[in-house]
């Protein structure tokens, strides 16, 4: 059990499991993407050590970048999204594979997506490193998943309470 700001979390996810079902991520995207040179675009914060560690995966020429969008405060989502760090890359006719941390209600997404297709991408595909499908209330679904949790709320591995605990190894849930 770990305790951050005023909650008890419990180990869910290890190094070890998260780590291996990257591996497999990357094999796919390698896969699908062979021959092409795709930009990884990763949603910040949540998603910069998934992002980083998939893309350490990845045997493709692939590019890498960053867009900032937030939509939780504490444990609950807000509803609204907000853009913090635009794109300052060109996205017209390029293969673009969004990475997120979590997708729960898709908000997020569903908020970002068509700002992304009036760019004109030749595709857009999204890996994440959780779902919550009980959660889902807007159309978006991943292309690469690494895992599908229930809808608890989650810490470690990129993702934070209220700032902390993003630097653990490991995923905890809320007990």
């Amino acid at each position: 059990m770990i305790t951050i700001h005023d909650k008890e979390f419990a180990p869910f996810l290890t190094s070890e499991e998260i780590s291996k079902r990257i591996k497999a991520l990357a094999w796919k995207i390698n896969a699908d993407y062979a021959g092409k040179r795709p930009l990884v675009l990763g949603i910040l914060n949540g998603s910069f050590i998934f992002a980083a560690d998939l893309f350490r995966e990845l045997a493709v020429e692939a590019e890498i970048s960053f867009i900032k969008l937030a939509s939780y405060k504490g444990t609950t989502t807000t509803g609204n999204v907000i853009t913090a760090i635009g794109l300052e890359e060109t996205l017209t006719d390029r293969h673009i594979i969004i990475v997120e941390d979590i997708i729960d209600t898709g908000k997020t997404l569903s908020t970002f997506l068509p700002q992304l297709t009036r760019q004109q991408p030749a595709s857009i595909k999204i890996a994440t490193f959780l779902t919550k499908p009980t959660a889902l209330k807007y159309d978006v679904k991943a292309d690469y998943t690494a895992f599908e949790i229930e809808d608890k709320f989650v810490v470690g591995y990129g993702l934070d309470y209220d700032g902390l605990g993003r630097n653990l190894p490991d995923l905890y849930i809320l007990k």
